[in-house]
């Protein structure tokens, strides 16, 4: 497993700026299939005005991801075992824009 969560603490600081982080935020949290929710505010970041191509993959009923972008958010849900994937999506979606 590559150190996808340090990565994302590594973004979120990038964005701090006094300000930014006062009013966006990252979430984390479960869902009831179980498995995980991630949302990401894109909102004064590079990414604000960027286009995600939707990716949904449906593994096994417990190896699932959908991730998308909608009202400068980035949002995901996936399985129990999905969360490094995809906070990975997102890494190598910002890696595309820089």
């Amino acid at each position: 497993m590559t150190n996808n969560l340090l990565w994302l603490q590594q973004w979120f600081f990038d964005q701090c700026d006094g300000d930014w982080e006062h009013m966006q935020q990252i979430k984390i949290d479960t869902v009831d299939n179980p498995g995980w929710s991630i949302r990401i505010d894109l909102l004064e970041t590079s990414l604000e005005k960027e286009i995600f191509n939707r990716i949904q993959i449906e593994r096994t009923e417990t190896d699932w991801l959908i991730c998308r972008v909608e009202d400068h958010t980035f949002m995901a849900s996936g399985g129990v075992f999905n969360l490094d994937e995809i906070i990975e999506i997102f890494k190598n979606w910002v890696a595309t824009i820089k």
